[in-house]
Formats: C-alpha cells, structure tokens, sequence
C-alpha cells in the first residue's frame, strides 16, 4: 500500500474511533494532525525483527535484544493468554529518547486530573505530543490557568490493536528495547494488556489493570527464564518501589485531606508547599539510610505535585483489586480477562463495586 493510501486510512480510522487512547484527545484539528503525522513516522520507520535480524551490519546488542523481545513476546502469548497478533513483531529506531510526551495536570487545590476527551472513546487523564516542544508550549497554556501541570516522557503507547492490518500494529521501540530485561517485560504485557480489556473515560481502572498484568507477568517470566542475578535485581526493585509507593500513599493523603480542609486558600498554599518539602525530605532520608545512595527516584520528587500525584493513583490506585480477582479466579488468565472484560462495560460505579 501507498504511503497516501495508508494516511487516507489512518484518518479516517483514527477519527472515527478515536484509537489514539493512550495519547489523549482533542478537538483541534491541530491536535489530530499531529497525531497522525506522528505516528504515521513512527510506522513508516518500523520493519519486521526478522528483517532487521539479516542485517549483517547490526549492532550484536541490539540484536541479542530484539531476540529477546521475541521470546517475551512468545511468553505473553503461550503463558499470559494475551493477544497473538502483529504487535510488537516490528522494531523503530526513533533517534530520540521518547515516543511521545504526556501532560498531565490537576488544580491547585484537587489531586484529580484534568481529563480531555474523543467523541467516541471518552476521555483520559492525559495528553500525548510526539514533539517535546509542544507538550511544553501546551503545559505552560496550563500553568497559565493556574493548574499543577506534569509533562513526562513515554516509552510506548498502545492503540488497543484497533488499527487494521500489520503496518498499523504496535512496534517494539529504540525508546525502551535496551531497558532490562524484567522492564522490558513489564512494558509489553502492560502494553498488551490494554488490548485485552478497556473501559471508555476510566483511566485508572485501565492503567490498574495493565499494572497488574505486568506485574502477574514479569514474576512468571523471572521464575522460569531469569538468572539469579536478574531475579535479586528485580527483588531489589520491587522493595523500593514498594517504598515509594507507600510514601506517596501517605502524603496523598494528607494533600487530601489538606485540599478538603475548611481553611483560607492562602492556609492551603502555606500548607501544600510544607507538605511538599517535608515529603521531599523524608525522601531523602530513605535514599540515604536505606538505599545506600540510590537516585532513581530524584527527578520524580524534584517536580512533584497534585499532577504527579494524581498520575500515580491512575496507574496503581486499583492494581490491588485486580490481583486479588486474579487470585479468586485460581490464577487462570483466560477467567481473569473475561471477568475484567465484563466488568469493563459496567457504569462506572457499578464498576468499582465488582472489583474486590
């Protein structure tokens, strides 16, 4: 197919059923543009692995982990049950270091996030730019309005496999394809795992579903393919993001309850900015007593507010849920989607009250 043939279908798939989800929408006609021409780059740079594989020429690294995306693609298909089709079959070399920018934001005084919206899919708590220029020109539009506003850098997105045929299939990325190999992991299924279960305008219960495949997922894989070495590394891990969750769980709370306070907004303010360096400094005094130094997390504690914080409920806020059902249902992967699939066309109340 023609390079035109293929934009006249991508406009008109992507208009009429909003597939850029993972991205945000917008009713701009700017804003669609962009979409498209971004990822119609992104698809005309990808080609088959086993193309890429016959280059003679290929960087041996690259190589060793193309194959090894190859066999974790294998894992989600034979042992998570998760879609066997195009994606993440085809590699892009970007030459830049995200797929696409997200911004997210929240008002001054609220944890929530700002949600836009597509005519058809319904809304999400972000939006998405493949040119780091406008993500920023866009939030300080934001800052303007007097919001807490985010932009982060994103590895992949997911088109929920909406898009027709293998040219429009999701593709393994230069973004993330050099991560570790539990990483890499954990990106695939979550990606996938966005395939198998969507609720239109719930991004939480979305990200939370993803985060709990992954999660499901990568302890398998480490179990039956992982060095010991990957397996500490991946222990290692998981105890500090435990940690970080549970700080960050603690000081939502206490914004919660700062921002629901019967106090002047210039109380509050004081207020937000003291819990921030409070939270800041306990962050500290774990990076140092406990983590012997590690950084990791350094860049996130820098820029946070009610926007990061917001982001981190949409993606874990309901994880706990879902591997709890996954655990009622004996751990049985086909039960576990077909339960989540059910419960994802429920109304929205209805459907936090199925959720264990």
């Amino acid at each position: 197919m023609a390079l035109a043939k293929k934009m006249r279908a991508v406009w008109v798939t992507l208009l009429l059923s909003g597939a850029f989800l993972s991205m945000s929408g917008c009713s701009t006609l700017s804003y669609y543009a962009q979409s498209v021409t971004g990822h119609l780059a992104l698809m005309h740079a990808a080609k088959p692995v086993a193309q890429w594989l016959q280059d003679e020429d290929l960087d041996p690294t690259l190589k060793e982990r193309l194959l090894l995306a190859e066999r974790i693609r294998a894992f989600a298909v034979s042992e998570l049950k998760q879609p066997d089709n195009a994606s993440y079959r085809r590699y892009a070399n970007l030459q830049r270091p995200a797929v696409v920018w997200n911004v997210v934001a929240a008002p001054e005084f609220s944890l929530k996030l700002s949600q836009w919206c597509f005519s058809v899919v319904g809304c999400v708590a972000y939006r998405g730019y493949f040119d780091h220029e406008d993500a920023q020109a866009f939030a300080d539009q934001l800052r303007q309005q007097g919001l807490d506003v985010r932009v982060y850098p994103v590895a992949a997105y997911s088109t929920l496999g909406k898009l027709p045929g293998t040219w429009f299939a999701d593709p393994l990325l230069s973004t993330f394809i050099k991560r570790s190999e539990a990483e890499l992991c954990a990106l695939i299924f979550h990606e996938l795992a966005h395939q198998v279960a969507y609720a239109a305008s719930d991004t939480e219960f979305n990200e939370s579903f993803a985060t709990a495949v992954e999660r499901l997922g990568v302890a398998r894989w480490i179990a039956a393919h992982s060095s010991e070495q990957v397996r500490n590394e991946r222990a290692q891990f998981e105890a500090r993001q435990q940690t970080f969750r549970s700080l960050t769980a603690r000081y939502r709370t206490l914004f919660e309850a700062l921002y629901a306070a019967n106090v002047s907004d210039a109380d509050k303010r004081s207020q937000k900015q003291q819990l921030l360096q409070q939270m800041r400094q306990e962050y500290e005094g774990v990076k140092k007593n406990e983590w012997g130094g590690f950084g990791g997390y350094d860049a996130w504690f820098a820029q946070a507010n009610n926007a990061s914080l917001g982001l981190l409920q949409t993606y874990t806020g309901l994880t706990p849920h879902f591997l709890r059902l996954f655990e009622r249902l004996g751990g049985d992967f086909d039960a576990f989607y077909a339960e989540v699939q059910r419960i994802a066309v429920l109304p929205a109340a209805q459907r936090r009250a199925a959720l264990p």
